[in-house]
């Protein structure tokens, strides 16, 4: 399973909401600047995230986006699904020997686990001075 760029700035997009959540509304524009990343981008992504009920957007001069839940209450899950899709590692399991579509399921629930059991709190509160482990995997 890879996570497209869609994923990757949707979840930056709503991270910065709930960095800024109780603070008013935020602009698209705002966000991508301090983010470096497309404002055009960022339009593309917030109309899903509104279709799902993620995120409201309010009108006028000193509009944008807010979250229309608590960050507690929206997982990563619900982000990464609205944007990427369904999780799951392989297409077409069903044809795949049964050790094989073990495997594939055990994989996609552990993925699963962690994306709904992380949420936007999680992510905002996150200790970006905390050193990281440094490894490369790929699936």
């Amino acid at each position: 399973m890879k996570i497209s760029t869609k994923g990757r700035y949707g979840l930056t997009l709503m991270i910065h909401l709930a960095k800024c959540h109780g603070k008013g509304p935020i602009s698209l524009k705002q966000i991508a600047k301090e983010n470096q990343l497309s404002e055009h981008y960022l339009e593309q992504l917030a109309s899903p995230l509104r279709n799902a009920g993620l995120i409201r957007s309010i009108r006028g001069a000193y509009g944008g986006y807010v979250l229309a839940k608590e960050p507690m209450d929206i997982k990563a899950g619900d982000i990464i699904r609205v944007l990427e899709g369904p999780i799951t590692p392989v297409e077409g399991i069903e044809n795949e020997e049964p050790a094989k579509q073990a495997l594939w399921r055990r994989i996609r629930d552990a993925v699963k686990d962690v994306l709904d059991t992380t949420t936007l709190k999680d992510l905002a509160e996150h200790n970006d001075d905390e050193p990281q482990d440094a490894y490369m995997f790929y699936i």
